[in-house]
């Protein structure tokens, strides 16, 4: 019976995983400084080599500038 059981779950089994395993990296993405100043690094770059002109960079910046604050106000809150 458990046999049957594990079979016909193991599909559900699988996307709750899947689904655990997604949020663990959008969490990291979303919570670690390194990605976040990366990423405007990146920015940086890609403005300073024309990919990107000086209005879609601001835009840009500031919500990862903002993404970092929340970071660090989010971090002393913990503390």
């Amino acid at each position: 019976m458990f046999l049957l059981d594990d079979l016909l779950l193991a599909p559900l089994k699988g996307l709750i995983f899947l689904g655990n395993k997604i949020n663990e990296v959008i969490e990291k993405e979303t919570s670690d400084e390194g990605v976040i100043k990366e990423r405007l690094m990146e920015l940086q770059l890609k403005f300073e080599l024309d990919e990107i002109n000086e209005e879609e960079y601001d835009e840009r910046e500031d919500d990862l500038l903002q993404l970092l604050a929340n970071i660090r106000e989010k971090k002393q809150n913990k503390q």
